[in-house]
């Protein structure tokens, strides 16, 4: 059998196939919701998205804690949240869920303790009463949290070995010090410590409904949803608030910290400055200056880096969004032999974003990729869930979405060339190189590498 190449597909006797205009986008439309704040403080927010008749359900709970324990007994309370109430075992849990199409999973990290799930909109009220049973009568037995906390010491302790997560350690402490925040990863020795009686205690003062959010979407009318989600949940009540973390300290430009990993063979690379929050009315050009930069797959930074001059597999900039803000962060893993080479690239593709601004050609580029992405992540009721859990607790909504893409088609090519030139200046950059220093004699000549 003869096949054809790819390029012998795309041409023809008179030449290449030309490529189809790109269709008019279309917008976020037709997202009916409602939003309110339920007796007991918690907040709802629920969308009407009848795409397929299934329910989702994303709930938030400011989850902050200054002991420094306490993300290690935050990583145990949700590792067993969900593994039994004082009505349910864990098999009856999970049997009741699996009956209506459903799951449930938690989650913490410095900020919040999440909870989400679906399930056929015919089982909701399941899903539902399966979720107030988990946040007003978790047991959390002796044997659940032992076998849970057991497991978790083995994963924390392959993760602590992983290059990835010594970089972002390494990061988040020159970024922003002691700050609670920092404690994404909690120590294997703290876990293996926690008791029952202190994950209890956790749930008891942290897991709140005032000040929590969650977000419902799915084939159920707004209103419906909110009176079924009111009845389940009124059981949930406390005076008080749950927990924010407090402000993180702005980022600002310096030298990049050396952090030696000896025999290491390949480096981390990360590097980071402070941006804008999403509300900011220069979001939506810095959004696209940052596809441009290295955002996406044909940025300027992929083409070099890894296209140009193959230093990295993997290499990217994005946003790392929080209550108060925002920051940029740019990252690869490169070969020990060329990190001092990808560093001094990554550099110079973050001054010539702002000495030679994005054309025209770019920009219209990453703007159609922006809008196509942003509606495809909320084309599905799994997406729109998601991206909105992530939105309210910023506070955004549905109607950002909605507007969303209408304030990126407006965006000029000046307002672009501005935000690049503002926010891509690398004296705004610091971050930490991760690597062996044996291996990296020529990094301390770039300059602006301390240890």
């Amino acid at each position: 059998m003869t096949y054809r190449t790819a390029a012998e597909i795309g041409r023809t006797e008179r030449g290449p196939r030309p490529l189809p205009d790109l269709g008019t986008q279309r917008s976020v439309a037709g997202l009916a919701s409602a939003d309110t704040v339920l007796d007991n403080g918690l907040r709802v927010v629920a969308v009407h998205q009848p795409t397929v008749p299934m329910v989702e359900v994303r709930l938030r709970i400011p989850f902050a804690g200054a002991d420094r324990k306490h993300s290690a007994i935050a990583e145990v309370l949700a590792e067993t949240i969900l593994t039994g109430t004082e009505r349910r075992d864990r098999v009856a849990m999970d049997t009741d869920l699996a009956l209506v199409g459903g799951e449930l999973g938690a989650g913490v990290d410095p900020e919040r303790l999440s909870v989400g799930g679906n399930a056929l909109a015919s089982g909701f009220d399941t899903l539902l009463d399966v979720l107030a049973d988990a946040l007003t009568g978790a047991a959390y037995r002796d044997d659940e949290v032992a076998g849970e906390r057991a497991r978790l010491v083995e994963r924390i302790a392959v993760a602590r070995s992983q290059p990835s997560v010594i970089a972002r350690e390494a990061l988040q402490r020159h970024r922003y010090g002691d700050h609670p925040y920092t404690r994404e990863t909690p120590e294997a020795a703290d876990v293996a410590t926690v008791t029952v009686d202190e994950v209890r205690a956790l749930h008891r003062s942290g897991v709140l409904p005032r000040g929590s959010v969650l977000v419902f979407v799915g084939d159920v009318e707004p209103d419906a949803a909110i009176a079924k989600i009111a009845a389940a949940l009124s059981g949930w009540t406390s005076d008080a608030t749950a927990a924010e973390l407090p402000d993180l300290p702005a980022v600002t430009g310096g030298d990049v910290l050396f952090v030696p990993r000896p025999g290491a063979v390949q480096s981390q690379l990360r590097l980071s400055a402070q941006a804008i929050a999403r509300t900011d009315p220069r979001y939506p050009a810095l959004q696209l200056a940052n596809l441009v930069y290295g955002g996406f797959f044909s940025s300027r930074l992929v083409e070099n880096i890894r296209e140009d001059k193959g230093y990295t597999y993997h290499a990217r900039s994005s946003f790392e969004f929080t209550r108060g803000g925002a920051t940029l962060l740019v990252d690869a893993d490169t070969a020990s032999d060329v990190t001092a080479p990808a560093l001094l690239e990554m550099r110079y593709e973050l001054g010539r974003l702002g000495v030679v601004p994005p054309t025209a050609e770019e920009v219209e580029t990453v703007r159609q990729y922006a809008i196509g992405s942003l509606l495809i992540s909320t084309a599905s009721q799994t997406g729109l869930a998601s991206q909105l859990g992530a939105l309210i607790p910023l506070g955004l909504g549905p109607e950002w979405l909605i507007e969303h893409p209408t304030r990126l088609a407006a965006v000029t090519n000046t307002e672009v060339a501005e935000a690049a030139l503002e926010f891509f200046a690398p004296t705004r950059f610091t971050g930490v190189v991760v690597g062996d220093a044996v291996q990296l004699p020529s990094l301390r000549a770039l300059g602006g590498v301390t240890e």
